[in-house]
């Protein structure tokens, strides 16, 4: 999904700036871009995605705060200082997979919410395109 969208943006700069149309038609496309884009269904849309990363994104933080206390606890434990080493390096590791379970889970929960709401954001998109040149 990120590819097409890649290929999309990239096809329509392509185009912007290669058009032999000049000045007048880069104005043209833009004002229409503006006005798709500025529709209030496409900024719900957007609102989503954005919320949807917040979201997931403050779940992170949780997952590196516990390895950090996991690491100070291990190694405020009672022993040598090679055997605290070792706990702190084994507690790290632990949670070295944690946190990135956590950015996993994170990543997956942001990638499910923007393919939900491409499509939708297309579809309010295209209506609002229309609805503008309507009027």
């Amino acid at each position: 999904m990120k590819g097409k969208i890649g290929i999309v943006v990239g096809l329509a700069a392509g185009y912007v700036l290669g058009s032999r149309a000049g000045r007048e038609r880069y104005e043209q496309i833009k004002s229409g871009f503006l006005k798709a884009w500025n529709t209030a269904p496409v900024q719900k849309q957007v609102g989503k995605v954005a919320e949807a990363g917040k979201t997931a994104a403050l779940a992170l933080p949780s997952a590196i705060w516990d390895g950090a206390v996991k690491v100070t606890k291990a190694a405020t434990r009672n022993g040598s200082p090679g055997q605290k080493l070792d706990a702190a390096i084994k507690a790290g590791k632990d949670s070295k997979a944690d946190v990135a379970r956590g950015a996993e889970a994170t990543a997956t929960e942001v990638k499910k919410a923007a393919d939900k709401a491409v499509p939708d954001a297309k579809a309010d998109a295209h209506a609002a395109t229309h609805a503008a040149t309507d009027s």
